[in-house]
C-alpha cells in the first residue's frame, strides 16, 4: 500500500538477505521519483515504477554498506540517472562493494562503483515540488548522510537510527561516539514529530527514540 504524507508518496521494498529497506519516494504533483538505498535489485520495486508510471530521476544513497548500495549501478544504468551521495569519506566502501558482498557468497552480482556526485552538510536534493536537507551523520559510517524533509517532517536515516535502537559502530571505521553525536546534535534537536524510516525495521519518531530507546540515554 502506498504510504501518503501530503505531497510525499512512498514505499519500502525490503532487499538482500538483512531485509534492507529501498524506498520509492515520489512528489504526487510531478510523479517524478528516486530510489532510496537500492542495495539488491527488486522486482517488485521495478513493476511498481511501471504500474505507477513515475519519472525516476535519480538514486540517492545514505552510506556505501552493501546491503544499502550494492545494486546502485544496476538501477543507474537501468533509468540512466545519477547516483546522489553519501559523502565522500565513504569511498573506502565503493571502492570495496566486491569484497563486501563476497562475505555474503554475492560477489558475482556486484561490482564497485563511484558514485555521481558526492553530498555533504548543507546541500539540498529535490523530487518534483519536495526538498530535502542533507545532514552528514557519521558513525555507522564516516560518510553517513540523512535525508530530511523538514516541511512535512519526514527522514530517511539509513543506519544511523532504528525503532528502539542504533547503528552499528563495529564495521571499518565506525565510530560510537560520532554515532551518538550525530542523533543527539543533529537529528533529535530537529523536532519530536519527524517520522523516521531507517534502513532495518520499522518506522518511528525522534521523540518517541529521545523518550523509549535505551541506547540514547
Amino acid at each position: 500500500m502506498v504510504n501518503s504524507s501530503g505531497s510525499i508518496q512512498y514505499l519500502w521494498f525490503p532487499v538482500t538477505p538483512f531485509e534492507q529497506n529501498c524506498s520509492l519516494i515520489w512528489c504526487s504533483v510531478t510523479n517524478e521519483a528516486v530510489i532510496v538505498d537500492p542495495g539488491g535489485s527488486s522486482p517488485e520495486l521495478e513493476k511498481k515504477i511501471t504500474e505507477l508510471n513515475l519519472s525516476i530521476k535519480a538514486i540517492w544513497l545514505t552510506h556505501g554498506h552493501w546491503d544499502h548500495a550494492g545494486a546502485g549501478k544496476y538501477y543507474a544504468d537501468k533509468y540512466n540517472i545519477e547516483i546522489l551521495g553519501p559523502h565522500i569519506e565513504d569511498t573506502f566502501l565503493f571502492e570495496s562493494l566486491p569484497e563486501q558482498a563476497a562475505r555474503f557468497g554475492l560477489s558475482s552480482e556486484t561490482e564497485a562503483y563511484l558514485p555521481s556526485k558526492w553530498l555533504k552538510e548543507g546541500d539540498s536534493v529535490e523530487i518534483g515540488k519536495l526538498k530535502f536537507d542533507v545532514l552528514h551523520c557519521p558513525g555507522h559510517t564516516p560518510g553517513h548522510i540523512v535525508f530530511i524533509e523538514k516541511t512535512q517532517g519526514k527522514a530517511w536515516v539509513g543506519d544511523v537510527l532504528f525503532n528502539g535502537s542504533i547503528g552499528r559502530t563495529d564495521f571499518p571505521r565506525g565510530n560510537t561516539a560520532d554515532l551518538l553525536s550525530s542523533i543527539k546534535n543533529k537529528l533529535l534537536p530537529l523536532g519530536d514529530d519527524i517520522e523516521f524510516y531507517p534502513g532495518h525495521g520499522s518506522s518511528s519518531t525522534f521523540g518517541r527514540e529521545k523518550r523509549y530507546n535505551p541506547f540514547l540515554k
